[in-house]
């Protein structure tokens, strides 16, 4: 038998071998697609290794079709997705399935059009007889076009499907079948951004540059952190950084954590690299990360920008991979294999002898110290481009503004005044809110019952429908009882977890009252309101609800760089990568939003957060400020964070973390149960904990819990966690492979996140 390990899109399942049968001469190579019979279905996988190990009674199935005759998948990139499923504890389905396009299960994804050419008959006799005024005009058009023409074309030209056909049956013109690659670029970049080339690097650009250089040009591993203060030119030091890897003959990988930041950071590449730039996305459509990823695979490309996944791009001569605002976590999958681009893209370039830089203005804990005790190269920018200020920072206190206003304040005095001043002066404004939607709670006054998900342990959110007036809910209002009606079917309830939506209710579901009231603010609620308060002004949100339509984001961001938007409202979407040089206003609404999580990362993402909104004012040549509202003032992120004091931070989290035995003084795994019932959940916790602490076991880590998650259903699950805390990660997950093992039953019901950023 001639057998080979393969992996299918199959949540969970491990490699499963398949016999080749000899109607098939040669074993397709590691990396090749294959259809196999799985179950009763037949699906397409990815050759990863031959000559598994069967025993002799083992029943194996064969082959039905083999896709690829040489690898389609590298056979590298197989490695690193073998990788990241043992480390993550998937399947190498879950792991091979985000390495490849998504269209991957044809045999070809490729979008083709239909070439007219004229063929040697017409140059040497034409032939009048016979032929139409309108072939003659086709056949003339072809003349004038030795390439040929696109049949769509000669369509819009006038010349039919039934003129060709008759062409051709008279052998004057031949029809051919071209690939026809979808090129993103043309809305995907920002049209205004432009690189200025003749800019001299800042001395501490150019030592940080020599550094880097050094280190691709050894052609070994290498990490570096380079850990620049917002607006300190980071970008400008990838590019030369990367042009310089390129002329040695090798490629360069830059991920970026947000879709918000490709398009202007594809558009810089694009103009120093042409033609020879790649983008990888989720809001590609399908058959244009089909086609881009094809070119990286060919080769066609020295450059590919994208986000997290983007770190299994099919390069072949990796030799810089840049990770920009490492910190950030939307680098880490929530959903299987649970990855982070970061760790994969340094396990990545240690298997391709590749320099790793990580940037960022608020490095993440976990990066920062790997730098202190030297394993990464610590590279600093500590002063912005042409010496620009960092922005001045104003806290306002927002217990007082409720105290004098009243707790309806959105936006307080201080924000205002600031706002009108800068609008006076043709200044832009950014105002943030890590908070989607219009408001985040509907309650009855007289009961206090909360209008809370039928799915999820929380609250659904108010959001206002598409296509209707902006007038702010009624809610609590006396007015006729039709008119309450219509006005509240404006208004939908939504869970950001599971996307259930209801209809705004016009009493309470429990005791009938009428006296429903919103809490909370979002997104929504502060454009509206910065609306009311600014008319003149041209204000624009940018969240996961305003641009959902495709390329709405290109063009609000396109606009706002154009100044044709005043003022920016949005979530974090806008808070970090931008350069908005007529900004010189940040305000934040609400900055200790996160710090109420039961998530021991709170304090760190607050005081990411908010130096990095910061640094969207005063990049231009007017000095700028941020003006940050809080119920807490005197915490110790938020305090550090308005004096940009990374150090100061560092220093006093990661002694809260020792203290604590938290991430990254120790590893964390958190595994999620889940049960019908909170008793079916909770039982299959237990007994998954008790065989983790079976006393035979000698085991370097220890087991905190089971007990409810904080969300503790989700979806219409009830959920129980755990954890496994210690410092050796493959003694962890062995043990948890075990215990799963033992009771196999439960595996599809457990969630397990190795390196979790969220434990919610």
């Amino acid at each position: 038998m001639r057998l080979i390990s393969v992996a299918v899109p199959v949540p969970r399942l491990d490699a499963l071998t398949y016999n080749v049968p000899h109607r098939f001469p040669d074993l397709p190579p590691v990396g090749a697609r294959v259809r196999v019979p799985v179950g009763t279905r037949t699906l397409v996988g990815c050759v990863i290794g031959h000559d598994p190990t069967a025993g002799p009674d083992t029943e194996t199935r064969d082959v039905k079709e083999v896709l690829d005759h040489e690898p389609f998948l590298p056979a590298a990139i197989v490695e690193l997705c073998k990788w990241v499923a043992e480390y993550y504890m998937a399947g190498i389905g879950d792991a091979i399935g985000v390495a490849l396009p998504p269209t991957s299960r044809r045999v070809s994804g490729y979008k083709t059009r239909r070439i007219v050419a004229a063929t040697p008959h017409l140059g040497s006799d034409p032939g009048s007889r016979g032929l139409t005024p309108q072939q003659r005009e086709a056949l003339g058009m072809l003349a004038a076009a030795p390439a040929g023409l696109p049949a769509s074309v000669l369509r819009d030209r006038g010349v039919g499907a039934d003129v060709l056909r008759r062409l051709a049956v008279r052998g004057l013109v031949a029809m051919r079948a071209e690939r026809d690659e979808r090129d993103p670029f043309g809305r995907a970049a920002l049209a205004d951004v432009v690189r200025d080339t003749d800019r001299a690097l800042t001395g501490e650009q150019d030592a940080a540059l020599a550094t880097l250089s050094r280190l691709a040009e050894t052609g070994t591993f290498q990490v570096a952190l380079l850990h620049g203060v917002t607006g300190s030119g980071k970008t400008e030091v990838y590019l030369r950084l990367a042009e310089q890897v390129c002329r040695l003959g090798r490629q360069v990988l830059l991920l970026v954590p947000e879709i918000a930041l490709t398009p202007s950071v594809a558009a810089l590449l694009r103009s120093a690299f042409g033609e020879r730039v790649a983008i990888q996305h989720s809001a590609l459509s399908g058959g244009e990360r089909h086609d881009q990823w094809q070119r990286i695979r060919r080769g066609d490309v020295d450059v590919v920008v994208g986000t997290r996944s983007a770190v299994f791009a099919p390069l072949a001569r990796t030799g810089l991979i840049i990770v920009d605002e490492e910190q950030d976590s939307s680098y880490k999958q929530d959903e299987t294999p649970r990855y982070h681009g970061r760790d994969v893209a340094i396990v990545r370039a240690r298997a391709e002898g590749a320099l790793v830089v990580l940037g960022s203005a608020t490095p993440s804990l976990e990066s920062y110290q790997n730098a202190a005790a030297g394993k990464y190269t610590r590279v600093t920018l500590e002063r912005r481009v042409l010496d620009r200020s960092l922005a001045g920072v104003r806290l306002v206190n927002m217990r007082e503004e409720y105290a004098e206003q009243g707790p309806e304040v959105i936006v307080s005095r201080a924000l205002v005044a600031a706002i009108r001043d800068r609008l006076s002066r043709r200044e832009q404004v950014v105002v943030l809110l890590n908070r989607r939607g219009y408001s985040t709670a509907v309650f009855c006054r007289q009961c206090g019952d909360t209008f809370e998900c039928p799915n999820c342990s929380v609250s659904l959110t108010v959001h206002r429908a598409s296509g209707l007036s902006r007038g702010a809910p009624p809610l609590g209002r006396a007015r006729h009882d039709a008119e309450r009606v219509e006005e509240s079917r404006r208004w939908k309830a939504r869970c950001h977890y599971c996307n259930y939506s209801n209809d705004v209710p016009r009493a309470c579901r429990k005791c009938a009252a009428p006296y429903l009231e919103q809490a909370g603010v979002g997104t929504a609620k502060v454009e509206q309101h910065l609306i009311e308060l600014f008319p003149e002004a041209r204000v624009r949100r940018v969240d996961r609800d305003s641009v959902r339509r495709r390329g709405a984001l290109t063009t609000v961001l396109s606009k706002f760089a154009a100044g044709e938007v005043d003022i920016l409202v949005g979530t974090q979407m806008i808070a970090k990568g931008h350069d908005f040089p007529r900004v010189t206003l940040v305000g934040v609404i609400s900055a200790d939003i996160g710090l109420g999580l039961a998530d021991f990362r709170a304090a760190e993402r607050t005081f990411q957060l908010l130096t990095q909104v910061a640094g969207r004012a005063g990049r231009g040549e007017r000095a700028g400020e941020a003006i940050v509202q809080t119920l807490y003032p005197e915490h110790y992120s938020i305090q550090v964070a308005c004096r940009q004091d990374y150090a100061t931070f560092f220093e006093r989290e990661l002694a809260y973390r020792r203290s604590m035995r938290y991430p990254p003084v120790v590893a964390l795994i958190n595994a999620v149960v889940r049960g019908r019932t909170f008793a079916d959940a909770a039982g299959a916790a237990a007994t998954l904990v008790r065989e983790l602490d079976a006393p035979a076991r000698d085991v370097p880590f220890i087991v905190l819990g089971p007990a409810p998650a904080p969300l503790g259903r989700l979806r219409g699950e009830h959920r129980v966690q755990f954890f496994l805390k210690g410092t050796r990660r493959a003694a962890m997950r062995c043990a948890l492979r075990d215990a799963l093992a033992a009771h196999p039953r439960l595996e599809r019901r457990v969630t397990i996140d190795v390196d979790p950023l969220n434990v919610l």
